[in-house]
């Protein structure tokens, strides 16, 4: 016998959320999609679902962080991202070109990063890295 795996629709009710048509397609498009932007998502959720508002998807956006189901990062200038890859401690690459963002996963033991030097009375439960540099693609162009 195998394990049944939870529909999206399940991974919302678990959370707490209403499984809405909506928060389904958000939910979908954040894990199938690479760092998204705000605008990525809501094309992507307009092409499963039909018509729905820029604040409806901030909104929903905003509900499926709060409850832990995707994760928004803000490179520095950057428009916020998000992505689905949640409950790890990785950080990420950007390109300080094109800004293209990628994984990359903790270098040492299990979340080495939440270890600060100094945590000044803190209770530490998230660090978030950012490595800046030129993707492959703007690399070779800068060098041509």
């Amino acid at each position: 016998m195998t394990a049944s795996r939870l529909t999206t629709a399940d991974e919302l009710r678990g959370a707490g959320l209403r499984a809405t048509a909506a928060r389904v397609a958000l939910l979908d498009a954040v894990r199938e999609g690479d760092h998204l932007g705000v605008e990525a998502i809501a094309t992507q959720v307009r092409g499963r679902i039909g018509h729905v508002s820029l604040q409806a998807v901030y909104e929903g956006l905003n509900a499926l962080t709060d409850a832990g189901l995707i994760r928004r990062i803000e490179p520095a200038g950057s428009p916020a991202r998000y992505e689905g890859r949640v409950g790890d401690n990785h950080h990420h690459l950007v390109c300080r070109s094109c800004g293209r963002v990628a994984d990359v996963d903790c270098a040492v033991g299990s979340a080495p990063c939440l270890t600060a030097s100094q945590d000044h009375g803190f209770t530490v439960d998230e660090a978030e890295v950012v490595f800046w540099g030129l993707c492959p693609g703007c690399s070779t162009s800068r060098t041509s």
